[in-house]
């Protein structure tokens, strides 16, 4: 049993663990909160731009037109507001349909590879919105009028056959209609094109079909004149190859008759300067035999003495 003088003292220490157990839990509840509303309201005086960014400021919901480049930013916890904006250089696809100068239906997909000018950011947040606002809003009705306006002007197969002039003619229009947009709302470069890529043009089965059968009865015909060609050029070759030879034998006979008749001059000159050559060459081609009878005829290398007409006549008398 405890004496009196024993009580109040554990009187005194159960009260003075109460209060040390409610101060601790005072002390959590208070780091708690610490924790829990402190830290953010610390934090929210600093901001990280990431890299290939920007930073615009909304101050209560206005935008500064201040630009926050990539990295550590001051600003006003509960009052400020940063918005980062992509400026890297980004693909924006549009699958864009028109109609051909002959009214074929052409589809293609334009590739439209673009980016935010940094310095104008805030500008361009305010009056559009950030980039997929842009490319919405901007760029594809560019590609899409821009396409419509220029296949107007050629038709299917020369959307084919000139496709880079088609290529560089939309580009041109495209960036032309998006910076005439941009020059209206006073943001003329805000957004910069690097480069507009069109894939092949798509047509109707219909019409490709068509195009088939063309091109297939252009090579046949094509074809048909490079062997009609070919059988010309035989033929001409032949008659030219006839041609030459008849030249080759007609020369040749006109040089054996100028030497025939050449040979024969000589020999009339030859004979009428001396008449016994005629009998010298009759010599000359006789084989030696005599004819076994003679029937009235001259013995032939036989001359009888020429009588003159005064022993003719001497003989008479």
């Amino acid at each position: 049993m405890l004496n009196q003088q024993q009580q109040p003292t554990l009187n005194s220490v159960y009260k003075e663990d109460n209060n040390n157990k409610v101060a601790g839990i005072l002390i959590a509840v208070v780091g708690l909160f610490c924790v829990m509303f402190a830290l953010p309201l610390l934090a929210g005086f600093w901001v990280s731009v990431d890299s290939g960014h920007v930073g615009v400021l909304k101050t209560m919901g206005a935008v500064s037109n201040d630009v926050l480049y990539p990295g550590f930013h001051y600003k006003r916890p509960l009052m400020d507001d940063v918005i980062q904006l992509d400026t890297r250089l980004k693909s924006f696809e549009v699958r864009a349909t028109a109609a051909s100068k002959d009214l074929q239906t052409v589809e293609t997909t334009i590739s439209v590879q673009h980016s935010l000018a940094p310095a104008l950011a805030p500008e361009c947040y305010q009056t559009i919105g950030d980039v997929d606002r842009v490319d919405v809003t901007v760029v594809a009705p560019a590609v899409q009028e821009s396409l419509k306006a220029i296949t107007a002007k050629y038709t299917a197969e020369e959307l084919v056959t000139k496709r880079e002039v088609v290529k560089q003619m939309t580009t041109d229009a495209i960036r032309g209609y998006i910076g005439h947009t941009l020059n209206e709302k006073k943001l003329n470069g805000a957004v910069l094109i690097a480069n507009v890529a069109i894939t092949d043009f798509d047509f109707s089965k219909e019409f490709n079909l068509s195009i088939e059968a063309k091109v297939k009865a252009e090579q046949q015909a094509l074809q048909a004149k490079n062997e009609k060609e070919r059988r010309i050029t035989e033929a001409e070759a032949a008659a030219r190859e006839k041609e030459l030879s008849a030249d080759a034998a007609a020369y040749q006979i006109q040089k054996e008759s100028i030497a025939r008749a050449n040979a024969i001059q000589r020999e009339a000159n030859a004979l009428s300067q001396n008449p016994s050559l005629v009998q010298l060459r009759a010599v000359e081609k006789w084989d030696g035999q005599l004819p076994t009878f003679s029937g009235g005829g001259a013995v032939p290398f036989i001359n009888l003495p020429d009588l003159s007409r005064k022993q003719v006549a001497t003989k008479t008398k």
